[in-house]
C-alpha cells in the first residue's frame, strides 16, 4: 500500500514536467523519506520512468548522456556530496521541489546542495558544469567544504546552460583573493532570477574576492564566457574595503563576443564599513568582448557601476560610469 501511495504522490510531481522523453529521478535522503513501511533505500522503479535515489551522485551517475533526464531534488533537508560534482553529461536537467509547488524565488530554495569534505585538491567546487544544454531549477547551492583548493560554489563552463530561481552562496574564503560564488567560464550560459552572494557574510580587507568571476581557464583548459546573459539577478555583498567587487575578470580576454547584465541588482549591505570603488571590474581593457549592464541598479554600492573600458551602461545619465546608481530619498 506505502509503495502504491508514493507511485502516485511521485508520479504526480512527475506530472507538472514539461514533457521529456527521458527518465525521471528523485533523490530523496534516507534520513527523511521514511512513509509507512515504505523507504527509498535503493533505486525504485515506478512505471519504468520514474526512479528515486538515495544521493544525487547516485541519481546523476544513472542519468543517460544526452536523453533529457531530469532529476528532482527533495526539498526537506540539504543534499550533502562527498567529492564535488562533475557534470559532463548533456541535457540533464536539475529541479528543487520549490519548482513544483510554485515557490518560484531568487534565494531561499527549500532544495539546498552542499559539498562538505576536507580533503581533495580537486574539489574546487560544489559543483562544475562543462556538459552542453543543462538546466538547473530552484536550487540552492553551497559550498561547506574546507579544502584549500575549495574556494567556489558553482564552476561553470558548459555550453547553453540555463540556470533560473537558484541561489549561489559561499559563507567561507572571505579574506581570499580569487574565491567567489560563482566562477562563469561558460559558452552561451543563461541565468535567469537567480541570486549570487550574501549580505550577511562580510568580506574581509582589501581583497577581490567577487560574487562572479570571469577569470578565463578555471572551469578547463580554453574555457571561458563567451555570450552570457544574466537576467534579473542579485548580486550581494557585505564589503570592508572599496578594493571588494561584486563583478570580476583578470585579464583582458576573459570575455569574448559579450556579456549581457540585464536589470540586475548590485545591492550592499547597509552594515557595510566602506562601498566598492566599483561594481563590475577587470584587470585590464576588454579586448575581445564587451560587457553591457542594461537597466541594472546599484544600491549602497559603487558610485561607479565600472571604469573598466570595454564595460558599457545603458541608462538616461550621460555619464555611463555612475548610470543606476540609487539615490536615497530625503
Amino acid at each position: 500500500m506505502a509503495y502504491e501511495n508514493q507511485q502516485t504522490r511521485y508520479g504526480a510531481i512527475a506530472m507538472k514536467l514539461p514533457f521529456t522523453p527521458g527518465k525521471i529521478m528523485f533523490v530523496v535522503p534516507n534520513s527523511q523519506n521514511s512513509y509507512g513501511d515504505f523507504q527509498f533505500q535503493y533505486p525504485v522503479d515506478l512505471n519504468g520512468r520514474v526512479r528515486t535515489f538515495s544521493t544525487l551522485a547516485q541519481a546523476y551517475a544513472a542519468a543517460d548522456d544526452n536523453a533529457n533526464d531530469v532529476i528532482i531534488l527533495d526539498g526537506n533537508s540539504t543534499h550533502t556530496l562527498t567529492e564535488m560534482l562533475s557534470i559532463t553529461k548533456n541535457r540533464v536537467h536539475f529541479y528543487g521541489l520549490d519548482y513544483f509547488t510554485g515557490a518560484d524565488r531568487p534565494y531561499g530554495c527549500s532544495a539546498k546542495v552542499s559539498l562538505a569534505v576536507s580533503t581533495g585538491a580537486t574539489n574546487i567546487a560544489t559543483i562544475k558544469n562543462t556538459g552542453i544544454r543543462n538546466s538547473f531549477h530552484n536550487i540552492k547551492f553551497i559550498n561547506g567544504s574546507t579544502v584549500t583548493e575549495g574556494i567556489y560554489s558553482f564552476v561553470e563552463g558548459g555550453e547553453y546552460t540555463f540556470m533560473e530561481n537558484c541561489e549561489i552562496y559561499k559563507s567561507t574564503d572571505l579574506d581570499v583573493t580569487g574565491a567567489a560564488e560563482l566562477v562563469m567560464n561558460g559558452d552561451s550560459a543563461y541565468l535567469k532570477n537567480c541570486t549570487i552572494g550574501s549580505l550577511a557574510d562580510a568580506r574581509s580587507g582589501a581583497v577581490i574576492r567577487p560574487n562572479v568571476l570571469f577569470t578565463a581557464g578555471i572551469a578547463g583548459a580554453g574555457k571561458v564566457a563567451r555570450d552570457v546573459t544574466f537576467e534579473n539577478c542579485n548580486f550581494w555583498i557585505q564589503s570592508t574595503n572599496t578594493a571588494n567587487r561584486f563583478v570580476y575578470g583578470a585579464n583582458a580576454t576573459d570575455v569574448e563576443r559579450l556579456a549581457l547584465f540585464d536589470r540586475c541588482k548590485f545591492i550592499c549591505n547597509g552594515a557595510s564599513s566602506a562601498i566598492p570603488a566599483q561594481n563590475v571590474a577587470f584587470g585590464a581593457t576588454l579586448t575581445v568582448g564587451a560587457v553591457l549592464l542594461s537597466y541594472c541598479t546599484s544600491v549602497l554600492a559603487s558610485t561607479a557601476m565600472s571604469t573598466t573600458t570595454g564595460v558599457y551602461v545603458d541608462g538616461a545619465v550621460p555619464a555611463a560610469a555612475t548610470t543606476g546608481i540609487s539615490v536615497q530619498a530625503s
